[in-house]
């Protein structure tokens, strides 16, 4: 019973992940954010390959996983205090897009109640495409949201790591069962049928 708690448990967790990952891939890509566009590929295809193992009861997926949880926290709070201007760190830099542009969020100006206003740049006649861009009524400034999806992404990774290490050392346990009774044993039937066939040889040899 326990074993399909916990194994029910973190279906629903990668289930959910995956949700949460394809959702913030999604806004990444509207916002050119290259990095994160990365990191969450890497993570959709971890947790398919976690989900595939807690389905299949395949307990090396299900570790490979666990440890990706733990790498998946770190980048998120690294997100966070890119946001947030922690050190050194600027929300402004075009670090999360590798330096090839120089796009921001995709909330930060489609965020709830932003008003975005585009205003020609003066002194560039007939270059229309060129224009200040300014956003106002924002109910959340776009560095929060960004900091909200990415505690998510905690939250749910911490849970899917502590279930990951119960489900894996069930997983362990029961092949360490299963084995020790010789449920692993590749040949037994063939070693039942060698000691019958070899004393049916000695019985027909017998003197009569």
């Amino acid at each position: 019973m326990g074993c399909c708690t916990g194994r029910c448990t973190l279906i629903l967790l990668c289930t959910l992940q995956l949700i949460a990952a394809l959702e913030r891939q999604v806004f990444d890509f509207l916002g050119y954010q290259w990095a994160p566009i990365l990191a969450n590929f890497l993570h959709i295809i971890i947790i398919i390959l976690g989900l595939f193992g807690t389905l299949q009861y395949r307990p090396k997926y299900v570790i490979a996983y666990a440890i990706w949880a733990a790498v998946w926290v770190t980048w998120n709070v690294f997100i966070m205090c890119f946001y947030l201007e922690v050190g050194d760190l600027s929300k402004e830099s075009d670090l999360l897009t590798f330096h090839v542009s120089q796009h921001q969020s995709w909330w930060s100006e489609h965020g709830p109640g932003c008003i975005r206003k585009e205003a020609p740049i003066a002194g560039m006649v007939g270059l229309e495409s060129h224009s200040y861009v300014s956003v106002v009524g924002c109910a959340i400034e776009y560095q929060y949201i960004e900091v909200m999806h990415s505690a998510m992404q905690i939250l749910l990774a911490l849970l899917g790591f502590v279930y990951a290490c119960y489900v894996t050392s069930v997983f362990t346990e029961e092949e360490d069962s299963f084995d020790f009774i010789g449920g692993f044993d590749p040949f037994p039937l063939y070693h039942v049928n060698e000691k019958s066939n070899h004393l049916l040889f000695k019985q027909s040899y017998l003197p009569a």
